[in-house]
């Protein structure tokens, strides 16, 4: 493939629900449609707190009679746990696969995620944006080789990094604050983390009523950093005003969520002793703040 690029995403593990009733298990508690889901074909998801808080993200794809759940390492036991709280009479095994699985991101021109699959990879495109590439999902230590064998050249994580953040598109906790964060601040709409037909799902009431009722008063945008990258947490000043805060970056690029209401000429935006210039990508829809 020309072109080919991959990263391991060392801080991504996976989870394995398995079980009859497991579609049905995740379609209650997740943001998205999980009868969609199939061998090559992934949705990207939240679960979300009771009252609409983001807890975590995860894709969901169709390995055999399993799904897998690929999601933040460091979270992935603790997702696990919470998971087989919620199976009560359901038939589902919930299984943390983090240490004996690995993640690669795979990007660059020409991408074909048919010819990425082997035997023991579960591959699939990534649902958010097509510029993203594919995702490969393997046996912990040899996912990096067969991708090698296709003509793929590893890369350093900041180079995928640095894709996603042009983007716009988060990353988890790196950019989404825990039990704090509202998916459609995130782009989860526009991204392909919702589905608005499916049924009742934990969380789903204040996210349906924020997107109904236009609550949206903040969003997270990618921004060309002119200075000193600062760190994540970094407040984000219109002159003396706080209007933001600082997510996840590297090399001159970050996220940050932003109030609606500095974005655009007029404004001058820092974060410590760097200038920060927001830039709204293509699939981001914004409407006029609501009235307070």
């Amino acid at each position: 493939m020309s072109d080919c690029s991959f990263s391991i995403l060392a801080h991504r593990g996976v989870i394995a629900v398995s079980g009859a009733d497991r579609v049905e298990f995740l379609q209650g508690l997740i943001s998205n449609d999980t009868t969609k889901v199939a061998p090559g074909h992934a949705v990207w998801a939240a679960l979300l707190t009771p009252q609409g808080r983001f807890l975590n993200d995860m894709f969901v794809v169709a390995d055999g009679e399993t799904l897998l759940l690929e999601t933040e390492r460091e979270r992935a036991a603790a997702l696990a746990r919470k998971l087989s709280i919620y199976k009560l009479r359901s038939q589902v095994k919930v299984e943390d696969r983090s240490a004996t699985m690995e993640v690669a991101a795979v990007f660059g021109a020409g991408i074909d995620a048919d010819r990425l699959s082997r035997d023991g990879l579960a591959v699939f495109v990534d649902p958010r944006l097509p510029e993203l590439g594919a995702r490969v999902l393997g046996p912990a230590g040899k996912v990096a080789a067969a991708l090698s064998s296709l003509g793929c050249v590893e890369r350093p994580l900041a180079d995928y990094d640095a894709l996603r953040l042009s983007l716009g598109v988060p990353d988890g906790s790196r950019d989404l604050v825990v039990e704090k964060a509202l998916l459609l601040e995130n782009g989860f709409d526009e991204l392909n983390g919702v589905d608005w037909q499916k049924g009742c799902y934990m969380g789903q009431e204040l996210t349906a009523r924020t997107k109904y009722r236009a609550l949206i008063r903040k969003r997270l945008f990618p921004v060309r950093v002119e200075g000193a990258l600062p760190a994540p947490g970094t407040a984000i000043l219109d002159g003396s005003e706080e209007v933001g805060e600082v997510r996840s970056g590297v090399d001159g690029r970050a996220l940050a969520m932003l109030r609606l209401d500095a974005i655009g000429d007029g404004h001058t935006l820092t974060a410590g002793d760097a200038r920060l210039v927001p830039e709204r990508p293509a699939w981001m829809r914004l409407a006029e703040p609501a009235n307070p």
